[in-house]
């Protein structure tokens, strides 16, 4: 256990009051001036009791004590405690959400209401990041371009806020997985993750129609790198539209290719999910909650408790039994006078 000061540097000020008092030329005795009384008897009583109660260097000793009080407060006191380790645990996961032109279709449904795939993936999405406590949590938005929204961060909130501001077409209308395969790789290579817990989530609801890099070779990649995929195929398998020969049911998720994101998951220790509506999609999340915690070094921690307040409490009491004193003074002198007149 340790006392010190935040800030010592500021106890350099203690001889400011004596240096200003030491050099000052202000003389506050007027020696010319005198009091003449007729009968200096009457006043010997008044005068011995005002040198008892207001010495000059009994007060000045009290202001002195107060400035010293004043910095030592400013200097910030502090303990510092017994060093404990903490081990860090949580998850490193990127999430890469595909906004390609097929996102749009409205086969799912939220709330009663059909809505688009962008919209049911944000509203799970949402919830499966608040409930990431101490996990580190990125996002990468993918359509014919990749971008890494927002790196590996604890700062939950932000996540979810560039995901809510995700619109459909930021990235493209193409749909390039093989580059946000790679691009998660990078990520996670350069935050120096453990290569055991390097987790990518892919959502996409189509198959790969751009990008420079290969979905599999990608996934190859991964693999080596020691990097865990989850790929989950959005869309449902069946919906009822109406069309000039009456109301016929279709496939919405005709493009998606199941194949290649079920061999990117099983080749890289991961899982292939499909997420046909709303249900699906927030059971699948569960799933998720359920991968192993990735251990990182432990952190030491040495509690810190301030007791700049101290002082400073001490400090503004001396400063209140000055300023009644000073009052209670004045106020006697004013009797003085009042009697003289």
């Amino acid at each position: 256990m340790t006392w010190y000061f935040a800030w010592p540097w500021i106890l350099l000020g203690l001889p400011i009051p004596w240096l200003v008092r030491r050099w000052s030329n202000v003389d506050p005795i007027d020696r010319d001036a005198a009091l003449k009384v007729p009968d200096p008897g009457e006043f010997i009583g008044l005068t011995s009791a005002g040198a008892a109660s207001g010495r000059p260097a009994g007060r000045l000793l009290l202001l002195w004590g107060i400035w010293a009080l004043v910095l030592i407060a400013a200097a910030r006191p502090q303990h510092i405690g017994e060093p404990t380790a903490l081990p860090v645990t949580g998850r490193d996961l990127l999430v890469a959400v595909d906004l390609s032109g097929s996102m749009e279709e409205q086969d799912f449904q939220l709330g009663g209401e059909w809505v688009d795939r962008l919209t049911a993936t944000k509203s799970v999405a949402r919830e499966f990041i608040e409930r990431r406590i101490g996990d580190r949590i990125g996002l990468i938005l993918f359509g014919r371009e990749t971008y890494l929204q927002t790196p590996l961060t604890f700062d939950r909130d932000t996540v979810k806020t560039f995901l809510d501001e995700a619109v459909i077409g930021l990235a493209g209308k193409e749909t390039a997985i093989g580059d946000a395969i790679g691009l998660g790789i990078k990520t996670l290579t350069d935050a120096g993750i453990d290569e055991n817990r390097r987790v990518l989530i892919l959502l996409t609801d189509g198959a790969n129609t751009a990008g420079a890099v290969d979905p599999l070779k990608a996934a190859d990649l991964a693999r080596d790198r020691g990097m865990v995929i989850y790929t989950v195929g959005i869309g449902a398998d069946a919906l009822m539209v109406r069309s000039l020969f009456g109301v016929r049911q279709i496939n919405p998720s005709a493009d998606l290719d199941e194949q290649m994101l079920t061999t990117i998951a099983e080749g890289t220790g991961g899982v292939y999910f499909r997420a046909r509506d709303t249900e699906e999609l927030q059971r699948i999340y569960a799933m998720l909650d359920e991968l192993e915690p990735a251990a990182r070094e432990e952190e030491g921690f040495r509690p810190v408790t301030e007791y700049f307040y101290w002082p400073l409490g001490l400090a503004l009491c001396l400063s209140l039994a000055w300023t009644i004193v000073s009052i209670r003074q004045g106020m006697g002198g004013l009797n003085l006078e009042a009697s003289l007149g």
